[in-house]
Formats: structure tokens, sequence, C-alpha cells
């Protein structure tokens, strides 16, 4: 898969991941992982990213005697996903003109 459409997708499934209610790195790679793949080293950069464009906010609370951060959706971050819903149908017509130009045969 691009890199880049990868990266998107990713982005997109960490806030719906967040949408349905706060949560830490490891829940978060747990929850995703029944769509898509992903490491650690995948996750941490993409918060960082969504923490600065405001898509989340973190705080910390105590775990088993160690402090455990927790990522919290924002308004900001809601909205890209509805802007990434609204997106899709643009990206399955470019998708069907590929599969079509695919079949193609000269």
């Amino acid at each position: 898969m691009d890199i880049q459409l990868k990266k998107g997708l990713l982005e997109t499934c960490v806030l719906a991941v967040l949408k349905k209610g706060d949560s830490y790195g490891y829940q978060i790679i747990r929850d995703i992982s029944t769509c898509i793949e992903m490491t650690e080293s995948t996750l941490y950069p993409i918060l960082k990213r969504l923490e600065g464009a405001a898509c989340l906010t973190t705080y910390s609370v105590e775990h088993n005697g160690r402090l455990r951060k927790y990522y919290r959706i924002t308004d900001a971050g809601r909205s890209r996903i509805r802007e990434f819903l609204e997106e899709w149908d643009d990206v399955m017509q470019v998708y069907h003109f590929i599969e079509e130009a695919d079949g193609y045969e000269a």
C-alpha cells in the first residue's frame, strides 16, 4: 500500500478509536489490529502528529505505580474523521477508474 495513503488511513483509524473513548497506546494498537496491523513505532509518531494538529489532547493517569498517558479526541479530530468520510467517495471514484483501466485489454 502506498505509504502516504496508509498514513492517512492509520491516522483516521487512530481518531476513530479515540472517538469511542479515551485510550492509551497499547490499547489503541489492540483496537486497530482488528482492521489493520500497527506497531508502537508507527503509532507514537502518528499520535504526536495528531496532537500537534490539535486533533487530540493527552493526560496521565497512575496505573500500577506508573503514569499511563491517555489520548482524547478533540473537535478538530472529529472534524478530520468527517472530512475523511466526505472525501472517501472521491477515493472510490479513482479506485473504480483504475480498476476499469486494469481490466481493459488493448
